[in-house]
Formats: structure tokens, sequence, C-alpha cells
């Protein structure tokens, strides 16, 4: 046979081949076909052990926090104030310092700092005032616990400065457990300058609060820092303004006294007047000095306003909270569906190796 006949009638291998494969998925479509009642029963008894599982499942709630993040940029005009404040010799800070941007700031949120702050912190439980710590300890149990080591009367109130060991151990020992199983923080999208802030507990009304209060903690902590040095640079010019107006309203007083001192100086003697005019060439110097720091106050002024972020709260956590909690007839049918298509995989495996 020549190569042309060769590429008309093709390879009959392949023609072979296929038609086996073909076959043997028919074959073992049948088989799975006929066997429907072995899968249904173990599709129900799939369905039944789901059922059981979310009944028996602990509840957990999951408190849920947005924001949207804005940080202050360079340009315009704000930017021409800060280029001329440096030109007066004022250091207007432009806020890019990089202190929390990117993954910072979600590092911030897992801190043992912000962490014992918000367990620290007080709030409100249906009327009564309790701390998130105390609440925490009490639907654990760990004061049960506690026994064995004689600590289960151990408090946290007072200045967490003055913690003892154990109490301190006991914040890291929370926190850590707070880090790894009850904590989310992260972006929905990474393109979007939102986070969402995630809380989960088995106490609905403490992973609301708790959430909350994290929130608050660490976007003021935030607001503090990243706006400290021109806050600072603000406070040292506003001293300066406050003593050189106390200093010129002297000179004033001064110049006046110098004046009332000779009313009807002769003005043949010019050397009368040299006290009142010494007085007044301090205040035309100290006026000339009032209004530069004037003028650098508000620059700074304008500064600390640019290097303010914005922060708006999108959504906050609202009762009843979002819970892993399975409905019955929602966990039925995914026991049964997943059941009942490892069993279908189980039987073509089956009848693949030629078992019937």
């Amino acid at each position: 046979m020549n190569q042309a006949d060769t590429k008309k009638t093709g390879n009959p291998d392949d023609d072979i081949l296929l038609s086996d494969i073909l076959g043997k998925f028919s074959g073992m479509l049948k088989y799975i076909l006929f066997r429907w009642l072995t899968l249904v029963s173990t599709g129900i008894i799939g369905g039944l052990l789901m059922v059981s599982y979310s009944i028996f499942q602990k509840l957990t709630y999951t408190a849920t926090c947005t924001f949207v993040l804005e940080e202050s940029g360079k340009g315009g005009m704000l930017g021409q104030y800060a280029g001329l404040a440096a030109l007066a010799g004022v250091n207007v800070d432009n806020g890019d310092s990089g202190l929390f941007q990117g993954d910072n700031i979600f590092e911030l949120y897992r801190s043992r700092l912000m962490i014992e702050k918000t367990l620290l912190s007080t709030a409100d439980f249906d009327g009564k005032k309790e701390m998130l710590i105390e609440r925490y300890i009490a639907f654990n149990d760990l004061r049960a616990k506690w026994k064995k080591d004689k600590i289960d009367n151990i408090r946290f109130d007072g200045d967490p400065e003055h913690f003892n060991r154990k109490q301190d151990s006991i914040i890291t020992d929370i926190t850590k457990i707070f880090n790894k199983k009850y904590l989310g923080v992260g972006k929905p999208d990474k393109k979007l300058n939102i986070i969402q802030v995630d809380v989960k507990s088995k106490d609905e009304l403490f992973a609301q609060n708790f959430v909350n209060k994290l929130v608050e903690n660490v976007n003021l902590f935030y607001v503090h820092t990243k706006t400290k040095k021109s806050y600072q640079n603000l406070m040292i010019l506003q001293h300066q303004a406050d003593s050189v107006r106390n200093v010129l309203n002297s000179q004033i007083g001064g110049v006046a006294s110098a004046i009332d001192a000779e009313p009807n100086a002769n003005p043949l003697f010019q050397s009368l007047k040299v006290p009142s005019q010494r007085r007044q060439v301090d205040v035309q110097a100290s006026s000339g000095v009032y209004a530069e720091i004037v003028k650098n106050l508000e620059i700074a002024k304008i500064g600390l306003r640019k290097d303010t972020p914005l922060i708006q709260l999108i959504d906050v956590p609202v009762l009843p909270l979002e819970n892993n909690k399975l409905g019955k007839i929602i966990a039925f049918a995914a026991g049964f569906i997943v059941i009942s298509v490892v069993t279908c995989f189980w039987l073509g495996f089956r009848k693949l190796l030629g078992k019937s």
C-alpha cells in the first residue's frame, strides 16, 4: 500500500482504540444506572450524616466591619504650600513615609497592643457594662480551667502597665488564639482601598462589640500616628506665635509709656525721642517676626489637614450576625450529592477493574 492509500484509510488502531473507550464508558454508565438503588441508599445515608453534623455542630458567629481608607497624596495646592513651608524652614510632612502602606495596617490589627487594648475595653451587653476580656473568659469557662493553677480569681482591671507576669501571659495567649482562629483582616478586592475585618466567636454580642472596638482603636491609633509629626510641628509654631505676641503686646505698651514720659518734649532736644523710637523699632521687628510665624502656622495647619487620612465606615455588624449553622435541608442535600458522586466514582472504578 502506498503513502496516498494510507492517508485515505487512516490508522485502524485509532478507530479501534476510540471504540473501545466509548464501549467501556457506555458499559460503565449502564452499570452505575443499574445500581441506582445503591446510589440512592448511600446518598440518603450521606444526607443523614450531614444533618447529624449540622445538629451537633458548634455554632459560630461572624461579625464583619468594612471601611474605606484613603491616604492623602502630594500635588495640587497642598504641594505648593508644602514647598513654601520648606523654603521658610518649616517641615510639613507629606504623609508618604510608608509607615502603614501595604499590609502594615493588617499587622497592626493583629498586634498584641491593639488586641489587648480592645480586650480591656468596656462594652454594653444587654444594658450591662462589662469588660470584653471578662466576657471572653466567661463564655469559654476559663476560670474553671484555671482552678488547678489557683488563678481563677485573677482580674484585669487597673493599669495594664502594672499587670503582673501571669496577667500578661494570659493576654498574650488570648492574642495568639485570636490571630490563629478568630480574627481575619484583609481586602475583599486588592485593587480597592476597602479593608474588611472579621471576628468569629460563639458569643454573638462579643463578636459584634469586639470588632467595633478593635476597628475604633486601630483607626484612632492610625490617625494619631500619621499626623503626629505635623501636630507636633503645629504645636511648636503655636507656642512661638503666642510667645512673640505677648512680647509684641509688651513692647507696644512700652512705646506708649515712653511717649507718656515726655508728653510735651522740646522738639529741639532729639535725645528725648530716643527711648520711644527704640521701642518702636523693637515693635516693628517683632511685628515682622510675628507675621512670618503666623504665616508658617497657617501652612502647618494645612499640612495637618493634608496628612489626616480619611477613614469612613461602610458596613458595621448588625444583629443577627451571620453564622455557620447549616439548615437541615441544605445539609441533607449537600450530603446526598457528595456521597452519591463518590459512590458513582467507586462503582465506575469497580466496573473498570472488572468487578461486579
